[in-house]
């Protein structure tokens, strides 16, 4: 049984082809639209469009953002495990927690994470690439790592940080979701979502770790309402939208606030 919770908007803030002032700006917009949780991603060069063209770094505007925001939950979608050792990313992570709990609330960081997949990030600065299988492998090690670590961190996280898993491949990744994700994230189609699902909890037996409080999680962009509606019937209910500027286009987040509200029975 999965996690039935009411259903939030993600916007994924593409860090490239824009000022750093544009994304400042579009962060405090989307906020106060209403949006749930903020994400950006982890790379360093565009993955889209020019590919030398503008782009900032993942984790450092997230800190940023956790000072800016008041409300939404935030993080990336996702971090590459390959480029900080793993004790480096809880403590960045706790520290980002606490910048974003504000009056003595909870924090609100989201620690996204993947085993990366973009060489040209990892030869332009220096990492090793490997295979998808050793990257994978380090994934899981390094995510062993992260938790002991947050275990041991004075001061603590603010609360127990969710983990956020992106990543569909059924012999590795989903085994990694069935042992540490709160969240799992995927641009798999409805019917998948329920297949996919089924070998998440398969894998949670060999783990023996429980995963009904799991959070479903997929891509709108591109996608209509009937394809939404579809992914919530599967059993989704964190929905993420690519959002690119510096022409950002609100009405297309103003439509699905509205279908989320609706999703909720919240009257409009």
């Amino acid at each position: 049984m999965l996690l039935d919770t009411p259903v939030r908007l993600g916007v994924q803030l593409q860090p490239q082809h824009v000022s750093y002032g544009d994304l400042r700006d579009a962060v405090l917009r989307l906020e106060d639209l209403g949006v749930d949780v903020l994400f950006n991603w982890d790379h360093f060069y565009p993955l889209y469009g020019d590919p030398d063209g503008a782009h900032f770094e993942s984790w450092t505007m997230l800190a940023a953002w956790a000072e800016q925001t008041e409300r939404v939950e935030f993080g990336a979608l996702v971090n590459c495990n390959s480029y900080r050792n793993p004790d480096l990313q809880a403590d960045m992570a706790r520290t980002i927690d606490h910048i974003s709990a504000k009056a003595g609330a909870e924090g609100r960081f989201i620690f996204g994470t993947g085993s990366g997949w973009f060489e040209r990030d990892y030869d332009e600065y220096g990492y090793e690439f490997g295979t998808a299988g050793s990257r994978l492998d380090d994934l899981a090690t390094g995510l062993d790592r992260v938790t002991a670590r947050w275990a041991k961190l004075n001061p603590a996280p603010t609360r127990r940080i969710p983990v956020l898993i992106g990543g569909k491949g059924e012999q590795k990744t989903l085994r990694i979701v069935a042992r540490h994700a709160d969240i799992w994230h995927s641009f798999v189609s409805p019917e998948e979502v329920v297949h996919k699902v089924g070998v998440i909890e398969r894998w949670a037996e060999s783990e023996q770790r429980d995963v009904s409080g799991l959070l479903v999680s997929n891509e709108l962009k591109d996608r209509d309402a009937a394809v939404a509606d579809a992914l919530y019937d599967a059993g989704t209910r964190l929905f993420t939208l690519g959002f690119g500027g510096p022409d950002y286009d609100y009405d297309i987040v103003r439509r699905w606030l509205a279908w989320r509200d609706g999703r909720n029975g919240v009257s409009v």
